[in-house]
């Protein structure tokens, strides 16, 4: 089952990210991750938060390769300057429909 990681940045000290895109970029897709989306073009259609300045969307085929890539040592220097210099959201989310009614693909 795929899996994503929603990720939601508010940065603090933006100078930590030309280095994390740039190098976090290939290692996620090193690892069989891909980007579905990173932006800061967002629209509020409904709801009370605030808009994060940056979204980011990721596909994993696993959940156990988007872990793995989290907890990974090539990773763990670039999270602790992202969480130095940023306030953030992370949050991962099984391909699935619980209701059982979407398709969802595979």
């Amino acid at each position: 089952m795929k899996y994503y990681c929603v990720v939601e940045v508010e940065t603090t000290d933006p100078s930590w990210m030309p280095a994390y895109v740039q190098n976090v970029t290939k290692l996620v897709e090193q690892r069989g991750g891909r980007y579905l989306a990173r932006t800061s073009t967002l629209e509020k259609i409904e709801g009370e938060r605030a808009l994060p300045q940056i979204l980011v969307i990721l596909e994993w085929p696993s959940k156990e390769k988007a872990m793995a890539f989290y907890g990974s040592e090539e990773y763990r220097p670039y999270l602790a300057s992202r969480i130095a210099r940023a306030k953030n959201e992370f949050l991962l989310a099984a391909g699935e429909d619980i209701a059982k009614v979407a398709h969802i693909a595979d």
